[in-house]
């Protein structure tokens, strides 16, 4: 997570430099950084890292427990196996999201601040100074805190294609990959409406 955010934030800064300094804002390097990682590029990008990853996993294990019948035999021994196998790994979702993205953020910034002094010499200091000079705590509380709901969308969604499966060893890379593809696609749908309603209740964050 560390490394994308790092490599990303490179990116953003190479791309949006030239531009910037074509119309004399070279000044707002920092800031476009700080806003674009932390309002969305952050959040979006460390659910889909996620879901590709973590998501994959636990579909996959779920279905091979299924095709092994070993769900079947924690049920036999009185244990609710949806409790036991399922809840944990949804809350763990839950729970890890926004702390992976928050180290997606910082990674993001320590990125551009790489490419930024690389072209132009800018201190630290004033990189910093300068990225969180137009932040508000809402730019940065609310987007992270919706990774929490992309977090209940991968947990959910993996678990269930991996704990419902029913076609033996066939449907191990079948769940794993069907966790991933519709995890992906609602957490972008998720996103669109999480903004629009960001947006609607709080004008004031509208960039």
């Amino acid at each position: 997570m560390i490394s994308s955010g790092f490599a990303l934030g490179m990116v953003m800064t190479l791309h949006t430099r030239g531009t910037l300094v074509t119309f004399g804002a070279e000044a707002l390097i920092p800031t476009v950084q700080s806003l674009g990682f932390f309002v969305e590029i952050g959040p979006l990008v460390t659910a889909l890292l996620v879901s590709g990853r973590v998501g994959s996993g636990i579909g996959a294990v779920l279905a091979n427990m299924r095709a092994t019948e070993q769900i079947d035999g924690i049920e036999s021994l009185s244990i609710d196996a949806f409790k036991f196998l399922v809840v944990p790994r949804v809350i763990a979702c839950v729970i890890s999201m926004p702390l992976l993205t928050l180290f997606a953020d910082f990674a993001g910034l320590l990125g551009g601040f790489v490419s930024e002094h690389s072209s132009s010499g800018m201190s630290f200091s004033l990189y910093l100074s300068r990225a969180f000079a137009n932040l508000e705590l809402s730019n940065f509380i609310l987007p992270t805190s919706k990774t929490a709901v992309f977090g209940l969308i991968i947990g959910t969604v993996s678990s269930y294609f991996g704990y419902t499966t029913n076609e033996g060893s066939q449907g191990v890379g079948r769940a794993a990959t069907n966790s991933v593809v519709v995890s992906s696609l609602l957490i972008i749908f998720v996103d669109v409406v999480l903004v629009k309603c960001i947006f609607f209740l709080l004008p004031e964050n509208a960039l």
